[in-house]
């Protein structure tokens, strides 16, 4: 599909939802409005890319029609002038499109769930989670975001063992999804008397927070079974049907 095609599909993905905006049974069902209003935001920009890019080929078109009908010399001088303007324009908004109209990840929007974790190099390495975790935190701050501390294990030196916190903001994930991985520091530790540089790592899982949903488990796809208590107990711990294993049957899940 070539870039005007696109341009096409775009612009009436977003008059549809404007439409659909309207719509009485839209306006009382809170769920689709939010979907509706977040696929907006995500459209508005590029909606507006499209827009220029469709006035830069009407002067484009404009100019060369001027100098079609043999112009006089100070209108031929000021049609070749917005054909050279409206060209370059288009190229560059062209190039724009081309990097906006690349499918997106459809968890770019969420918010996330980034858990931290010392690795290679003792304390060290935990100073060095520290570091990261409040780096994250302020570059969340400076954008606005809402940060929440989830679980918190600290190290003896004053660092982390492990760190996980939840950012909430506009397009948190699409932002922090590619600082997943293995983070390597070489530096003199605080901890180190003889000033030697060490090498100490941490790990970074950046994660989209999973919507909750309600789900119905069919009593057909369970399995109860009931069945006689091992080791040590009380009295009938083994002579009594006393434990009951359930197996939910397409997934395998077993809870004892």
């Amino acid at each position: 599909m070539d870039i005007k095609s696109k341009i096409q599909n775009l612009k009436k993905e977003y008059g549809d939802l404007q439409n659909e905006l309207l719509l009485p049974e839209t306006v009382s069902n809170l769920k689709r409005l939010k979907e509706i209003g977040l696929r907006l935001k995500q459209l508005e920009p590029v909606v507006d890319l499209c827009d220029k890019f469709s006035a830069a080929e009407k002067d484009f078109a404009e100019a060369e029609s001027i100098l079609a009908s043999n112009p006089d010399k100070n209108l031929e001088r000021l049609a070749k002038d917005q054909l050279a303007a409206s060209k370059e324009k288009i190229e560059q908004l062209t190039e724009q499109l081309k990097i906006e109209l690349l499918p997106k990840d459809i968890n770019d929007e969420k918010n996330c769930i980034v858990e931290l974790r010392a690795g290679v190099g003792g304390e060290e390495a935990a100073l060095f989670a520290s570091d990261l975790g409040r780096m994250y935190m302020k570059w969340a701050e400076n954008h606005n975001w809402k940060i929440e501390i989830l679980n918190k294990s600290d190290a003896e030196a004053g660092g982390v063992k492990e760190l996980i916190f939840k950012i909430s903001g506009e397009g948190v994930y699409g932002k922090m999804k590619y600082e997943s991985g293995v983070h390597r520091v070489q530096r003199i530790p605080i901890t180190e008397a003889q000033g030697r540089i060490h090498t100490s790592t941490a790990t970074v899982a950046v994660l989209p927070e999973i919507e909750e949903f309600d789900f119905k488990i069919e009593e057909k796809d369970l399995r109860i079974d009931v069945y006689r208590s091992s080791g040590a107990g009380g009295q009938s711990v083994n002579t009594a049907d006393s434990a009951v294993r359930i197996t939910h049957i397409p997934t395998g899940i077993v809870v004892t």
